[in-house]
């Protein structure tokens, strides 16, 4: 973009397990223990009943589809996703939780064509296998070169941020901390003797206070700050007061953006203080393609976030949104139709929060802040 802007790339969640494991030149164990589904490849069937038949192997650019051309022309000086699947082919399935993500770390390079520089992995999946799986998770990223943050072997490394070099010469803190809200088990918080992952309890002003001593310990001028935060549920617009004060909490101690994710569809965004809140960022990959019951929400469409900020300041510049569609475990443009209705949800739910969604000529989304919030 504009010299002295630094844009990055936001996505949502990515999960890379189950059925687009399966799909992959390396599909691991298919096994499940899900109440109606034990094998992986039934989502592939879900899938391909709903939009046609994929094919088997596929490479590793497919689940990416056209988003790669996007993010190849947008240029980011950074990328950030939430990596919602365990890394693994070790490890017991976690008791009491009703599913379980896993991928063959024989896939990673699949991960690898996106060209992450952070895998945010504070959130309820990366323990889907327990602590082994946890630990094959941080070996196989570590040795593809590809930064974490948000988990670690013990509670120091977990609450550690990735930290990215810019041309700027700043650089770029990502921190990754879950809540409960989002499904994270309680006792997958690090401690001192146990791998694990920086679990926030509440989104309460003491958490954000802690939070902001931890910034200003590590924090020189000209960093960037983004503070990835899986909370909330997987379904809804509704944003709740605590959030909203824990989001502006963050932005005071300074924080540039919140990243939110969990949800499955995107959720409102706001401005506060010239500083960017996604509350949701939605899926990006995954393979919930013909999966009934919430077809309301439309959670085949997908969105890549494009968020500039002021090198010096982190001020907002800009937000661009680039509306995607799900199909055959593959991400495609969302036609404008599909793209009128997004806008339309995203403007009516963000407006609360002083802020617009506008359409552009190139078939694209953008934040228009309307006041101060």
């Amino acid at each position: 973009m504009h010299e002295g802007v630094i844009t990055l790339f936001l996505g949502g969640d990515v999960m890379l397990g189950r059925g687009v494991d399966q799909i992959l030149p390396h599909p691991g164990d298919p096994a499940l223990r899900e109440a109606y589904i034990r094998d992986a490849r039934a989502y592939v069937d879900l899938a391909e009943a709903a939009n046609g038949p994929i094919p088997r192997p596929v490479d590793f650019r497919w689940p990416w589809g056209e988003a790669l051309d996007v993010l190849n022309a947008a240029a980011p000086d950074a990328r950030v996703v939430n990596l919602e699947t365990s890394v693994t082919g070790d490890g017991d399935f976690t008791p009491g939780k009703g599913v379980h993500y896993r991928m063959n770390p024989a896939n990673l390079p699949c991960l690898a064509e996106v060209r992450p520089d952070v895998c945010a992995l504070a959130n309820n999946h990366v323990l889907d296998f327990g602590p082994r799986g946890l630990h094959e998770t941080l070996d196989s990223l570590s040795e593809a070169g590809l930064r974490t943050a948000g988990a670690g072997r013990d509670e120091v490394r977990a609450r550690r941020p990735a930290i990215v070099p810019l041309g700027s010469g700043g650089r770029l803190l990502v921190f990754s901390f879950g809540m409960p809200s989002s499904g994270i088990p309680e006792d997958w918080a690090a401690t001192g003797q146990r791998a694990g992952v920086d679990v926030i309890a509440q989104p309460s002003a003491a958490a954000a206070s802690a939070f902001a001593d931890r910034l200003r310990q590590v924090r020189r001028r000209g960093d960037i700050a983004v503070a990835s935060v899986h909370w909330g549920p997987n379904w809804g617009y509704a944003v709740t007061g605590a959030e909203v004060g824990f989001a502006h909490a963050l932005l005071d101690a300074g924080v540039d953006v919140v990243h939110g994710h969990s949800s499955h569809h995107p959720r409102p965004m706001a401005v506060h203080r010239e500083r960017l809140v996604l509350y949701g960022c939605g899926d990006l990959v995954d393979d919930y393609e013909g999966i009934r019951g919430h077809e309301n929400y439309r959670d085949d469409l997908r969105l890549l976030h494009l968020v500039s900020v002021e090198a010096d300041t982190g001020r907002l510049a800009e937000a661009r949104m680039v509306p995607l569609r799900a199909r055959r475990m593959r991400l495609e443009h969302a036609s404008s139709k599909d793209t009128e209705w997004l806008r339309e949800v995203l403007d009516r739910h963000s407006r609360r929060f002083g802020t617009r969604v506008g359409g552009g000529p190139d078939g694209t989304l953008a934040l228009r802040p309307s006041r101060a919030s």
